[in-house]
């Protein structure tokens, strides 16, 4: 039987471990200048935690903003909590590393695009596509995303 290396799990934990990191510094010592962040997230994944309201309007993915208002930013080794404000009433948040869809900080026009196998599978063509330089995103037309497809077999 022969064995390969994952790269592809292996560069998402690595950015994963990234994210943990720059929120840790977020909640060590607040956001600084003009940086804030665009998380989307799996709002079905099982461990993911929010208000049943917010679960029904999002039923499979939500994008919150962590920028101006949050507050009881608690860093984890699997995820984060945050409270963030909904329309003037602030809900708690837990959000695990690993449903996390993408993280822009459209600041310094960063961003990580996190793409499971069900997303690959789920693609007309799953032959990656040329590189043609930065994908756009959804939320900043200028951020930079660094997708896994490339590395994928």
């Amino acid at each position: 039987m022969s064995r390969s290396i994952d790269y592809g799990n292996l560069m998402h934990r690595a950015m994963r471990g990234l994210i943990q990191e720059v929120l840790q510094d977020v909640s060590d010592n607040g956001l600084p200048g003009a940086h804030h962040f665009f998380i989307t997230f799996d709002t079905t994944h099982p461990a993911a935690q929010l208000a049943d309201w917010l679960r029904e309007r999002y039923p499979e993915e939500m994008t919150v903003v962590m920028q101006h208002w949050y507050d009881n930013l608690e860093v984890e080794d699997d995820g984060f909590h945050v409270t963030l404000n909904f329309g003037d009433q602030p809900e708690p948040l837990y959000v695990p590393y690993d449903a996390i869809k993408t993280f822009v900080d459209p600041s310094v026009e960063f961003g990580l695009r996190f793409e499971s196998a069900e997303d690959i599978e789920d693609d007309e063509d799953p032959t990656p596509p040329e590189d043609d330089g930065p994908e756009e995103d959804s939320v900043s037309h200028d951020a930079e995303v660094v997708s896994l497809d490339s590395f994928r077999k």
